[in-house]
């Protein structure tokens, strides 16, 4: 990723001289931009004005509060108890609020899933529109420039009224209690801050609900979630390709007029990508009329794959970019809307379509293994791509670890986005669970990314066993870089690591690659 594709609208993202990615709250906030954060420190400028649209709002605020109107979560408890007068003091709220909110369970979401939460609440609050105040945000921005990550917890979250618990427990951190990670070590929050020289969070005003009352967490975990899968379709195409070639297939299945006449312009795209990558091949002859549909329906497949991930870059740009808060304050016009902005329906559409994807990408991923180890489609390559078959047993571990990786893909591919359940007295009677949503689809998108590199491995391993090797010069120099990370497996060896490093340099050829069609730059 260089600087320039941080974000979609110039100006956006400039080098740092400490070498640091900047990213300016001045374009559409990005999944890209997301990576960037979730992977170290970060340096966001506020565009001019910034600080004086939050200040103003946050004014506004405090202003409508000393007139006596009712602010929610400044005047009033909180969710179904809206109607009882709040505490006496701005502090007192807050503290209360965090308190019975730092109620979560479970494994701690990944660090890096913080670090973009944390970038995707400042592109919201910047904005002026929810009344934080100044120091807040700047804290905000301070923590981003660190190696900082609050350590919270996974479960907790129904993604309606924000990402309430998560959230509060970032806010905890921010403030030194809890824990937190540095470096990816987990640390007490206070070490944490301190070993960052960031000075703890004080909150003022209607600060707390600021911070926790978005979708935040939701729209971070889908925006990685999505630049991934961006990963993946690549992939999908070099790996079509790679395993076409070997085989010696013809290359008929991605012809052009079929493409045209199936009226899917994704799928003409992948069969474009298809053909140059087998520029060159010379087919054995020898392959059936019509080879199986893990090869030859290959661009409909991953061209219906880019297709709905166009449909949730829309959306999930929409929701990084807008402003997911409750109550909302438009000085200008005197007004405080009260509304719904925190509710996460969109993204969880969203993100059960991107697990959906990626669970049949790793079918096609697996099914393309089974087809590489069966002696009876494999074009004489030994079982199980064996170099001495029994005494050795090439790529079995690998390929059981990938069908039963695949089996939980799909049980886990089970949409949440329509189960709600009613809860908070019935305040929250619907609920989108955009939460679970999202972080499964990253979940789902790091399994598939294992799996195709399953494939890369099993895929070079059939390159060193091959009397032909690759005939297609693109496709041969990616069984070079190939062979550069992975060695023959010749004898028997572990795999695990050698999975890793395949996946992760399809990883770095996939985004060298042009994105899918209508995606946005960045993603």
């Amino acid at each position: 990723m260089t600087h320039q594709d941080v974000l979609d609208d110039r100006p956006g993202a400039l080098a740092d001289p400490g070498g640091a990615p900047v990213l300016e709250v001045t374009g559409r906030l990005t999944p890209a931009a997301l990576e960037a954060a979730a992977r170290g420190p970060v340096r966001v400028a506020m565009a001019d004005g910034t600080a004086e649209r939050v200040a103003a709002g946050h004014a506004y605020m405090l202003a409508c509060v000393a007139e006596g109107r009712d602010i929610y979560g400044m005047t009033t408890g909180f969710g179904n108890l809206v109607g009882f007068v709040g505490r006496a003091t701005a502090h007192e709220q807050s503290e209360g609020f965090l308190n019975f909110l730092t109620a979560g369970h479970g494994p701690d979401l990944p660090p890096e899933v913080m670090r973009a939460t944390l970038l995707a609440r400042v592109w919201s609050l910047a904005k002026g529109r929810s009344a934080v105040s100044p120091d807040a945000l700047r804290t905000l921005v301070a923590v981003l420039e660190t190696p900082f990550a609050p350590a919270v917890p996974r479960m907790g979250s129904v993604g309606a009224s924000g990402d309430l618990i998560p959230l509060a427990y970032a806010v905890r951190a921010m403030q030194g209690q809890g824990n937190a990670y540095v470096d990816g070590v987990r640390v007490p929050a206070a070490e944490a801050l301190d070993r960052c020289g960031i000075s703890p969070l004080h909150l003022a005003g209607r600060d707390a609900v600021a911070l926790v009352n978005g979708t935040s967490v939701t729209a971070a975990a889908a925006g990685l979630a999505l630049a991934s899968l961006a990963r993946s379709v690549n992939t999908a195409v070099t790996l079509t390709a790679l395993l076409a070639d070997l085989l010696g297939s013809d290359p008929g299945f991605a012809a052009a007029p079929t493409l045209a006449a199936f009226g899917h312009p994704h799928g003409e795209d992948v069969a474009a990508g298809l053909r140059a990558m087998l520029d060159g091949t010379t087919p054995t002859g020898t392959r059936p009329l019509q080879e199986p549909y893990s090869i030859r329906c290959s661009p409909q497949l991953i061209g219906a794959a880019a297709g709905a991930l166009d449909y949730a870059a829309t959306v999930i740009g929409d929701d990084l970019n807008g402003i997911n808060d409750n109550p909302l304050f438009f000085a200008e016009d005197g007004v405080v809307t009260h509304g719904g902005n925190f509710f996460s329906q969109p993204v969880a559409f969203a993100a059960d379509a991107m697990s959906t994807v990626a669970a049949q990408l790793a079918n096609l991923a697996e099914r393309q293994l089974d087809l590489l180890t069966d002696t009876h489609r494999n074009s004489g390559l030994p079982p199980m791509l064996a170099t001495e078959p029994g005494s050795q047993h090439g790529v079995v571990g690998m390929q059981i670890a990938a069908t039963a990786t695949v089996a939980a893909m799909r049980r886990a591919a089970t949409p949440i986005s329509d189960q709600s359940l009613p809860t908070n007295g019935h305040n929250q009677d619907v609920v989108p669970l955009g939460t679970q949503a999202a972080l499964t689809a990253l979940e789902q998108a790091g399994h598939l990314r294992w799996v195709q590199g399953a494939l890369g491995v099993a895929l070079r391993q059939a390159e060193y066993l091959s009397a032909r090797g690759a005939t297609a010069p693109a496709c041969a120099e990616v069984l070079r870089e190939l062979g550069a990370e992975v060695a023959p497996i010749d004898p028997d060896r572990p795999l695990d690591v050698d999975v890793q490093r395949a996946a992760a340099l399809l990883d770095r050829l996939a985004a060298r690659r042009a994105p899918w069609r209508g995606a946005p730059a960045g993603a």
